[in-house]
């Protein structure tokens, strides 16, 4: 019982974590309610009985360690927050490239660029994490040889996302 209520809390610690940096401020103030009862009820039994049971104090740290992993696992699913993915390719594949991503329902803002050798294009992708690995894919099924780069977005200000694009991603 003590390994598996240390799991669940540890797992609810690391989303809450998560979604403070990100952001989230309420649901991660709502998880750290539960998180902290857990914690009260998991640990006090842990040190109420450590003398007579000291594989609990083991048992408690290995819930622990589990716990870290699956909430990693869990917020890996969730992919909470914002991405901006940079593909830089030639210009004939820039425009199939972004074609294809607005067809999707993604937006793509270009730019000309000057590479070592040929000129290039730059695609910007703003999107939410959980499309990453949608628009990866779309990107090196269209050019496998493309350079792709995506960066966490920590600020978020202004710019045009369409109102159906809100409701639907």
């Amino acid at each position: 019982m003590i390994f598996s209520a240390k799991i669940i809390e540890v797992t609810i610690g690391t989303m809450r974590v998560i979604l403070i940096t990100k952001g989230y401020r309420k649901p991660g103030t709502v998880l750290a309610i539960f998180e902290i009862l857990l914690w009260v009820f998991i640990a006090s039994r842990v040190i109420m009985g450590i003398v007579d049971y000291p594989m609990k104090g083991i048992v408690y740290s290995l819930g622990f360690a589990f716990g870290v992993y699956v909430g990693s696992l869990l917020e890996t699913r969730l992919a909470v927050g914002k991405i901006l993915i940079y593909v830089i390719v030639d210009h004939d594949s820039g425009k199939i490239i972004c074609d294809a991503l607005r067809m999707g329902g993604h937006g793509v803002t270009t730019l000309d660029a000057h590479g070592k050798d040929s000129d290039r294009m730059v695609l910007m992708i703003f999107a939410n994490r959980k499309n990453k690995q949608t628009i990866i894919d779309i990107v090196e099924g269209l050019n496998d040889k493309a350079l792709i780069v995506s960066n966490e977005v920590s600020i978020l200000q202004g710019g045009y996302v369409s109102p159906w694009r809100k409701i639907g991603k």
